[in-house]
C-alpha cells in the first residue's frame, strides 16, 4: 500500500515537472529547433537546385506530421509522458532507498536520488552522445544512434547502482569519504571504459552554426535540470509533509489518550 502511495505521489510530481519542462521547452527550446529546421531546409534546397542542374529530379516526401502539431500537442504529449513516467520510476527507487541510506530525512534521500539520477541517466550518456537538434543527423542511422545512447545510459545507470552498493560495503572498512571516493572512481572507470569501446557518432554538418548547436544542448540540459530538480525537491517535500501529518496526528492522539 505504501509503495502504491509513493508511486502515485511520484507520478503527480512528475506531471508537475512535465508542465514546467514543457513551458521551458516552448519558450527556449522550440526556437532552436526552428532555426535548425530552417538550416536543414536551406541545405535541402541547395542540394535540390544542384541536382536539378544535373538533370536529377528528387521526389519530395510528404510531411507526415506538421511542424505546428509537433511544436504544440506533440511536444506536450512527449514531455508529459516522459516526466510522469520518470516520476513513477523515481518513486519506486525512493521506496527501495528510503531506510537503507544513512539519512532518514526523505528530503535528503530524494535530493540525493535526483542528483545521482541526472548524472547517470543524462549527463554521462550525453558526454559520449550529446543531444542534437532533430534535423541533424542521417535518418538512416537514427536506430543505431538511439541504441548506442541507450546502451551508454544503461551502463551508466547500472554502474551507478554498483558503485552505490560498493560504497556501502567499503564503509565497513573505511570512513565515509574514502568509501565514496573509491566507489566514485569505480563508476568513472566503468563509464569511461564503456565510452571508449562504443563507436563515436558525429553527423553534425561542418557548416552547422556552432552557437545554434550550443544553445540547443544547453536548453536540453536545462529541461533535464528542471525535471530532476522538481522531482528531487518536490517529491521530498511532499513525502515529508505527508509523513509529518500522518505520524504527527498519531503522536497527538497518543498524547491525548495518555493524558486521560
Amino acid at each position: 500500500m505504501m509503495v502504491r502511495t509513493l508511486l502515485i505521489r511520484g507520478m503527480l510530481v512528475g506531471f508537475l515537472a512535465g508542465i514546467l519542462v514543457f513551458s521551458f521547452a516552448k519558450v527556449f527550446g522550440e526556437p532552436q529547433v526552428d532555426h535548425a529546421i530552417a538550416f536543414e531546409s536551406a541545405m535541402d534546397e541547395a542540394k535540390a537546385k544542384a541536382d536539378l542542374e544535373r538533370g536529377i529530379h528528387d521526389v519530395e516526401e510528404p510531411e507526415l506530421v506538421s511542424r505546428k502539431l509537433q511544436a504544440s500537442y506533440g511536444l506536450l504529449t512527449g514531455v508529459m509522458v516522459y516526466s510522469t513516467a520518470f516520476g513513477g520510476l523515481f518513486a519506486l527507487v525512493f521506496s527501495y532507498a528510503n531506510g537503507r541510506m544513512k539519512s532518514t530525512d526523505p528530503r535528503v534521500v530524494s535530493v540525493l536520488l535526483a542528483i545521482t539520477g541526472i548524472i547517470a541517466v543524462y549527463v554521462v550518456p550525453s558526454i559520449k552522445y550529446p543531444a542534437n537538434p532533430p534535423s541533424v543527423g542521417n535518418p538512416d542511422t537514427i536506430g543505431m544512434r538511439t541504441e548506442l545512447y541507450f546502451i551508454m545510459m544503461l551502463v551508466s545507470l547500472l554502474g551507478m547502482i554498483a558503485a552505490t552498493m560498493l560504497q556501502g560495503r567499503l564503509r565497513q572498512q573505511y570512513n565515509a569519504w574514502t568509501a565514496t571516493y573509491l566507489a566514485g572512481a569505480c563508476y568513472i572507470l566503468i563509464v569511461f571504459t564503456t565510452g571508449e569501446l562504443l563507436p563515436a557518432v558525429n553527423e553534425v554538418p561542418s557548416n552547422f552554426p556552432a552557437d545554434l548547436l550550443w544553445n540547443f544542448r544547453i536548453d536540453s540540459l536545462g529541461m533535464q535540470i528542471i525535471m530532476w530538480t522538481t522531482l528531487g525537491l518536490g517529491f521530498g517535500a511532499f513525502t515529508e509533509y505527508a509523513n509529518r501529518n500522518r505520524f504527527g496526528y498519531r503522536n497527538g492522539a497518543n498524547i491525548q489518550l495518555n493524558a486521560h
